[in-house]
């Protein structure tokens, strides 16, 4: 019985790690690779590498950034007295292609899912929280996503930043539950936006 090379199993079992790629469809990316004649394979490397080499996470709001601090908390045009907390790296992207959003934000990297091993420790929350503590923030917008796991995030952070008296609001349900702010559309994110609620 053939087997395939062993580079070419490393290959379809290095992109089968990938979140949504299996393994039929790491083999497919894999033999597409092989077949092509523009040089993919080797343009697909060097962007690997330069993602590993070149970026890294903001030291203020956690963002993934080329420069620190990024060009959003570093522009003097941006509110900086409004933070909008948000579970990932996508979700910024979201916001700013709606282009509703004039504020700052801060990245958790997850939400709290002790089922899946994410605790408080895992995330930051404690950044956050001296983040307020330092600085003249007015108003903190909870932009998790509307999930049990996003609510109970949400729910922690609200016992964490209420006692430093800033102003704490929660996006409108212009999101459908269990949905994800990387999927929304611009109208459904300025809605949510606008519509935001003192908690």
């Amino acid at each position: 019985m053939q087997t395939a090379p062993a580079s070419v199993t490393r290959l379809i079992e290095e992109l089968a790690e990938l979140p949504g790629i299996g393994r039929k469809t790491a083999a497919r990316l894999t033999y597409f690779l092989l077949r092509d004649k523009s040089d993919l394979a080797g343009r697909l490397a060097e962007a690997l590498r330069n993602l590993k080499e070149r970026t890294r996470f903001c030291s203020v709001c956690y963002n993934v950034t080329e420069e620190d601090p990024c060009p959003i908390c570093a522009d003097p045009g941006r509110d900086h007295t409004i933070i909008c907390v948000v579970e990932e790296p996508l979700d910024v992207l979201a916001l700013e292609q709606a282009g509703v959003y004039k504020g700052v934000y801060h990245v958790l990297h997850g939400v709290l899912a002790p089922s899946e091993g994410m605790f408080v420790e895992d995330l930051r929350i404690g950044e956050l929280v001296a983040r307020v503590r330092g600085s003249d923030v007015e108003e903190v917008i909870l932009a998790t996503n509307p999930t049990s796991e996003g609510d109970w995030t949400a729910s922690y952070l609200l016992t964490r930043l209420r006692p430093l008296g800033v102003r704490i609001t929660r996006l409108g349900r212009g999101l459908p539950v269990g949905g994800d702010l990387e999927y929304a559309d611009a109208v459904t994110l300025t809605r949510a936006l606008e519509g935001r609620e003192a908690i």
